[in-house]
């Protein structure tokens, strides 16, 4: 199996390592020579790019003179704050750093594939998977800050005593969907994107896919905006005091 050139600078480097701490928690790779898959090494370096971009952005912060980098910034998080303001409500900034975290390392993952031999980790599904359990994990822990266990809990009864029972049920498995729901869309739709990609590079070398990398582009700003919609529509769900 051929993979990406980061990927395997990744495994010359560290496939001793890796391969030892796997086979202690009891996971055997197909290949103890090359035990990193190309989606872990792309994370990686997507975390990289990212550390690296934040402490360049920080290293020239100005109140006087803002750079290009510390307006872009600064316009990425006005976009998720209005958006998050819309959605959640007023206390919004307690969450912010997390949605801009987010949005960042999803838009990342989706248009690093468009760098030739780059892959878009959120079109492997163990990908948009990690993110939506943490964000599952994330807005029902601060459901529980915001509302106490208890008040909490009552979310999931409904307004009507009698009917609590079944009522927790159906929003047991209804928060459980969310997980299903935001894997699916944002995996579905970043695969279909690189396939399409493939497939006319291959037939078509020159001029056309150049097309479909605009369109692959669209796809990952869209996707990015709605993993983070409903992000923040499930973080005011949670958030919300009850009356």
């Amino acid at each position: 199996m051929n993979h990406l050139f980061f990927t395997e600078l990744l495994n010359r480097a560290f496939a001793g390592p890796v391969t030892a701490i796997l086979e202690i928690i009891g996971i055997v790779p197909h290949n103890p020579k090359a035990p990193i898959p190309d989606h872990v090494a792309m994370q990686l370096l997507v975390v990289l790019l990212l550390t690296a971009f934040f402490a360049i952005v920080r290293s020239r912060l100005s109140v006087d003179n803002p750079g290009a980098l510390q307006h872009g910034m600064e316009w990425a998080e006005n976009f998720v704050g209005n958006l998050a303001h819309e959605t959640i409500g007023s206390h919004y900034h307690d969450y912010l750093p997390y949605l801009v975290a987010l949005a960042l390392y999803i838009l990342t993952c989706n248009l690093i594939g468009l760098i030739p031999g780059f892959g878009s980790p959120t079109a492997v599904p163990v990908v948009p998977l990690g993110c939506a359990v943490v964000t599952w994990a994330y807005y029902h822990v601060q459901g529980v800050r915001a509302n106490g266990p208890i008040g909490y809990l009552k979310h999931f009864m409904g307004p009507v005593w009698w009917l609590a029972p079944l009522m927790f049920i159906i929003e047991v498995f209804s928060h459980l969907a969310r997980v299903l729901s935001l894997t699916i869309r944002l995996f579905a739709n970043m695969f279909a994107g690189e396939m399409v990609t493939l497939v006319f590079f291959s037939l078509i070398p020159i001029g056309l896919p150049i097309l479909f990398q605009g369109l692959h582009v669209g796809v990952a700003l869209i996707q990015t905006y709605i993993f983070v919609l409903l992000a923040c529509v499930y973080l005011g769900e949670a958030t919300a005091h009850e009356h």
